[in-house]
């Protein structure tokens, strides 16, 4: 898990049986060096703690004494034997020990300067680290990279990176990224080929802007790259209604088959798939979503590239195991965005259950406004306001709507709000969450006992 604000080595998980909980480290205790060394970030420590002999110096974490006054953690140092490819056994708070690199852009289409005051703080960070751009995946712009980070990536051969393309036109990137560094994206790209490191592409579609003659100079220019590019993401902006100005607008039908008939054409050109459009590019387009073959390994799946193809055919592969008839009646109801509510009011048709209610409830984006239509982005007032005064006895909600590892929407609201709100009218609700939109198999065994 990467906190956006969180300096040091703090550990936020010890594995069982480890070498850590051996040492009696818990969590809160911070690392203040190995070795002697203050590494910058986990990469850094995996080759250190490679060495047989280590020596953690330890601030544990602060604790309470019998009165309930809270004391200062003590300093310890431990000195550890181990086989070379032993692990310590430690999560940390963040991957990056000296911050996150921030992102020194003001992007024309960045979705978290479209956000409203009062959310979590991590939702207003700007992460442009090209670490955790390998480690964890998120995407970086390159503007910010210096002489010491690009040496450091070639040295190490840090493979892949995921990189934010948006256009190979430098004038239009550094316009559309308010950053003259921008326009240098054609030689960043160049020096990821000369290193031989692979790269991740994203592009954020503008319509009229970056789309159309834009987009067929960008895909050409991408061509030269074959050797290192293994996968390009199209995705629409997303304009919430905290968007001031009117420069973008939205994505139109006629920009959505432009869009697939262009990557379909440089996949053919390429003679291998690796330009794929996203879920809300074919739904725009009204085309049928492609099959699985389209996507290869989902690797662009977190950028909202094949979550659909995924639940379809997890859906037909589980769809013969409903029961024809439940011993007692069950009401179940799945709360979820505007995408997925059309895709499950569909699977309501194949689902004959006898005695089963199975209720899909589209959740409106009232909070970023109605062009927002996936569930990640379902704030807890909005599904408040959906389910007062309704009776229920299962909810289900996918946990995409919640923070990592925590039961808390966007704006703060909790499980445990939906919970009390639902029990005004049937207290003995319950509510369950699975773990993606996409995992049939946990609905159905919800729907199916």
């Amino acid at each position: 898990m990467t906190s956006t604000k969180t300096k040091g080595m703090v550990i936020s998980e010890i594995n069982p049986d480890s070498i850590a909980e051996q040492l009696g480290l818990k969590k809160g205790d911070t690392i203040l060096s190995v070795n002697g060394i203050v590494p910058k970030d986990i990469i850094e420590l995996s080759f250190i703690i490679q060495d047989e002999n280590i020596n953690l110096a330890v601030k544990k974490a602060p604790f309470q004494d019998e009165n309930g006054v809270t004391l200062p953690g003590e300093m310890e140092l431990f000195e550890i034997e181990k086989d070379e490819e032993d692990d310590l056994g430690i999560e940390f708070e963040c991957a990056v020990f000296d911050g996150i690199k921030p992102c020194l852009n003001k992007c024309i289409f960045c979705f978290v300067d479209q956000q409203p005051k009062g959310l979590r703080e991590s939702l207003y960070v700007k992460d442009d680290d090209w670490r955790t751009s390998y480690l964890q995946g998120t995407y970086i712009t390159g503007t910010n990279l210096k002489e010491q980070d690009w040496q450091r990536i070639e040295a190490l051969r840090l493979s892949p990176l995921y990189v934010s393309i948006h256009t190979t036109n430098p004038d239009l990137r550094a316009k559309m990224l308010n950053n003259k560094r921008a326009s240098e994206i054609l030689s960043m790209l160049d020096r990821f080929k000369k290193a031989n490191i692979e790269i991740h592409g994203q592009i954020v579609l503008c319509p009229d802007i970056n789309d159309a003659s834009e987009l067929e100079r960008t895909l050409t220019d991408l061509k030269k790259y074959k050797k290192i590019l293994k996968s390009l993401a199209v995705v629409p902006v997303g304009v919430s209604k905290y968007r001031e100005g009117d420069t973008l607008k939205p994505l139109t039908k006629e920009n959505a088959n432009n869009i697939i008939d262009l990557l379909d054409e440089f996949n053919i050109c390429q003679k291998r798939h690796i330009a794929m459009a996203s879920d809300e590019i074919f739904l725009t387009a009204e085309r049928d979503i492609p099959s699985k073959k389209y996507y290869g390994n989902f690797v662009q799946i977190e950028d909202g590239v094949g979550a659909i193809r995924l639940l379809l055919d997890d859906f037909n592969r589980h769809k013969n195991r409903f029961k024809k008839k439940l011993k007692n009646k069950k009401k179940v109801t799945l709360l979820t965005g505007s995408i997925a509510a059309k895709i499950f009011n569909n699977f309501k048709e194949e689902i004959n259950v006898e005695n089963l209610d199975f209720e899909v409830i589209e959740i409106k984006n009232e909070f970023f406004g109605d062009k927002i239509s996936v569930a990640g982005l379902i704030v807890g007032n909005d599904i408040l306001k959906n389910i007062q005064g309704k009776y229920f006895e299962h909810i289900i909600i996918p946990s995409v709507m919640l923070k990592e590892g925590t039961d808390e929407f966007l704006d703060g609201l909790t499980i445990d709000d939906i919970l009390i709100e639902a029990k005004k009218q049937n207290p003995s609700t319950l509510i369950h969450i699975i773990k993606d939109c996409y995992n049939f198999n946990e609905i159905f065994t919800i729907l199916n006992n």
